[in-house]
């Protein structure tokens, strides 16, 4: 595996690659793996013949007073994840490489950014799409990989690339949880013993929903308002920023659970800000 921290090095490879007809799987990351992030990885290795994974802490992404100076990091340990799960190249660029002095430009999808957890972190996004865009740049594709963790992030970016015709697939891949039912986040690290203990009720209280939902209740504020109650009572310590009921395509409020429905909720706990989603109805 090589690591490659300039930007016009790993162009210059993956255009090597492309003119040899070689496929070439993009696996954007920040770094502190964990078994999400290798599932990632390992699904990348079988889907074509190269595997670019980036290693980048993008501060554009971050907000006023969030995490950027306290995400957990640790490139040693992370080199040695990504080469044992078949990565070719580790790109990991500096801030300064990738935002250089009198950047200027910005990639939107305004339709899709300014709801869920675009509320509350409202350039968020423009920081996702202007770093992904940059990475399919460099990297040329065919295929990127997501995790489903992020839904709002992999509606946006599947949304982008079909809108400015960018020749990738966009796979989204299953999230990946602890035994109990919490979603694998390198921000976990951020939870006491106590919040530890009470985030696998996010997961779940969207548990709950679904068995609503299948149970034949419709009404998407009932359901909402029956998850609402049970978190309530079983996550006392967290504080919620959104449960919102959508359409998975669309992000759009659904007011009546039909084909297809996705709950998508964000809460904070502690020093740790989580999301987890689960399809209500629907494949």
């Amino acid at each position: 595996m090589q690591i490659l921290t300039d930007p016009r090095t790993l162009q210059q490879t993956c255009l090597r690659w492309r003119a040899d007809g070689q496929h070439t799987v993009l696996v954007p990351t920040m770094g502190y793996y964990h078994s999400g992030h290798e599932s990632l990885m390992s699904y990348a290795r079988s889907a074509g013949d190269k595997v670019v994974v980036s290693l980048f802490v993008n501060p554009t992404q971050f907000g006023p007073g969030e995490d950027l100076a306290a995400y957990p990091r640790d490139l040693e340990r992370d080199a040695a994840v990504a080469e044992a799960n078949g990565a070719d190249v580790l790109f990991t660029p500096q801030p300064a490489d990738m935002f250089p002095a009198g950047h200027a430009t910005w990639v939107e999808v305004p339709s899709l950014a300014g709801t869920l957890c675009g509320v509350s972190r409202p350039t968020h996004f423009r920081g996702v799409c202007t770093v992904v865009m940059k990475l399919f740049q460099l990297a040329m594709p065919r295929t990127a990989v997501f995790g489903q963790k992020d839904w709002q992030q992999l509606a946006i970016i599947r949304r982008m690339a079909r809108d400015l015709n960018v020749p990738v697939e966009v796979v989204g891949r299953p999230i990946v949880r602890e035994a109990d039912g919490l979603a694998m986040s390198s921000r976990n690290v951020y939870l006491s013993a106590e919040e530890r203990a009470q985030a696998p009720n996010i997961h779940h209280g969207l548990a709950l929903g679904r068995a609503l939902v299948q149970g034949g209740e419709r009404d998407a504020a009932a359901v909402a308002e029956a998850m609402r109650r049970y978190w309530r009572e079983s996550l006392p310590l967290a504080q919620e920023d959104y449960v919102s009921i959508v359409h998975p395509e669309t992000l759009e409020p659904l007011a009546r659970i039909a084909d297809a429905a996705l709950c998508a909720v964000a809460f904070r706990l502690g020093k740790a800000r989580l999301i987890d989603n689960m399809l209500l109805a629907g494949d």
